[in-house]
């Protein structure tokens, strides 16, 4: 019976999805040219299907993928470019990467060293479980293999401390493996998806280009204000009775794990050499001028090769294609989105005198950008298509404008980062809600006030930090 709703459910959905497609191309004005009205309607058609997920994300790329080559909304080398992106070069090898590390025991052994260090309170074990993800990032491209990478230790956590459904323990440790991985790309261009296709964008549609160390240095402020700001946020929201807050069983545990770990080894230290060659080759990309894809693909390869790396090729490649096919469909989608001319035609409408006085001001905008940004990824739900969406229509409103695109894109793209309210908006969200651990309910207060806080943040550091160094 539940089956038979479930596909009931389904169908319905790809009736609306089909509807608004139709609408869309038969009343949209003359002002949008036919590619362009086409290329609209597969765009509402898609954002519906991936927002409330009728078929699996990457069916629904293929379909998208055939609704614009065979109502040619663009050429077809355009179509299928997004197959070919340096980004997605970039996000095979960072997910190549990861499942190297993962061959080995080297992230579980620093995590373990953490919370045998400071989880023993409740401060230390959230700050622990927040802060590990941080670290991680510099190392694991991509929030999903980074949560992944945490969830086993938080479920192990709840068992070990006997975290009861509901309660505000089991609550403060889900929700610090989340929210700690939605903040945890901030400041690594490297470290989400949607990092890697701002700048993507950028770059093809402005001819900014953003690199590794130039992303760090813009937001390294908002990082280090939120990493502090979230972990109070979740102490205040889930507060536990004073007896309550002493985890010597953790500390204990944690011994157990790294002793049957053993020492250090040396498949571990390659690793981490290996892991550091890639990552100090990111971040001298202004002195070789390779794109970040590269060193990705080079880590990859000496992890892989004998005698000198720690893992094996056949387990490396089982990355998960589906993730792939999903990213690659959506930057075509954004490309054939500009090239329909539909992205330029939807700014037009925006360019209104009040839009056009709001990007004039370049921290006025910004306000603007954080605020639609947030509401917009509401409700499209996936970040990489948040992304590629509305970043097209920004860099054509300011061009429009004519302002630099640099600070409106730039702030679009990391705001579609912080997805904390809705289990939908982010992949750590997705993870930590599918161990069903935790309920979509306790989501919505602590994110409401993250979102807030998020917001606020990326506010301040453009008044102040960016304001200096001539960002905005």
């Amino acid at each position: 019976m539940e089956g038979h709703h479930r596909n009931f459910k389904s169908y319905g959905i790809l009736v609306l999805a089909s509807l608004v497609f139709i609408v869309l191309v038969l009343f949209l004005p003359d002002s949008f040219s036919h590619p362009a009205k086409l290329m609209t309607a597969i765009v509402c058609f898609g954002i519906i299907l991936w927002a409330l997920e009728p078929i699996p994300l990457g069916l629904t790329g293929i379909v998208i993928l055939l609704l614009m080559l065979l109502f040619d909304v663009a050429d077809s080398a355009v179509i299928y470019s997004g197959f070919a992106s340096p980004a997605i070069y970039l996000i095979v090898g960072g997910m190549m990467l990861a499942q190297a590390v993962n061959e080995t025991t080297l992230i579980r052994r620093v995590t373990y060293k953490m919370l045998k260090k400071w989880g023993g309170t409740s401060k230390g074990l959230v700050g622990s479980l927040i802060i590990s993800q941080q670290i991680q990032a510099f190392f694991i491209p991509t929030t999903a293999v980074r949560s992944t990478l945490t969830l086993p230790i938080a479920a192990m956590i709840n068992k070990t401390l006997d975290a009861r459904p509901e309660s505000n323990l089991r609550k403060l440790i889900m929700l610090s493996v989340a929210f700690g991985g939605n903040i945890s790309g901030t400041a690594i261009m490297t470290a989400a998806i949607g990092n890697v296709l701002t700048v993507e964008l950028l770059e093809r549609y402005a001819g900014i280009k953003i690199t590794y160390f130039q992303w760090f240095y813009y937001t390294f402020p908002i990082w280090l204000l939120l990493i502090p700001s979230i972990w109070i946020l979740l102490l205040k929201m889930f507060p536990l009775p004073k007896e309550q807050q002493s985890f010597p069983k953790i500390q204990t545990e944690m011994e157990v794990k790294l002793e049957e770990l053993g020492p250090v080894n040396y498949r571990e230290i390659r690793c981490l050499l290996i892991l550091l060659c890639t990552v100090g080759l990111w971040v001298s990309e202004p002195l070789h001028g390779l794109h970040p894809s590269i060193p990705a693909l080079i880590g990859v390869v000496l992890m892989t090769l004998p005698g000198i790396g720690c893992a094996k090729w056949e387990n490396i490649v089982k990355i998960n294609y589906n993730t792939i096919l999903l990213l690659s469909v959506t930057l075509s989608m954004g490309y054939a989105f500009v090239d329909s001319g539909a992205a330029d035609t939807i700014s037009q409408y925006l360019s209104v005198d009040l839009f056009l006085a709001i990007v004039q001001n370049p921290l006025v905008a910004v306000i603007f950008i954080v605020a639609l940004t947030q509401v917009f990824h509401k409700l499209i739900s996936n970040v990489s298509t948040a992304v590629v969406t509305l970043i097209p229509i920004i860099i054509s409103l300011a061009n429009n404008a004519e302002v630099n695109p640099l600070a409106m894109g730039f702030t679009a793209g990391l705001t579609s980062l912080y997805g904390f309210m809705l289990v939908v908006e982010t992949m750590p969200n997705l993870l930590v809600h599918s161990t069903r651990l935790i309920s979509q309910k306790d989501f919505l207060k602590p994110g409401f006030y993250a979102t807030l806080i998020t917001m606020a943040v990326t506010i301040l550091v453009a008044m102040t930090w960016w304001r200096w160094i001539g960002l905005v």
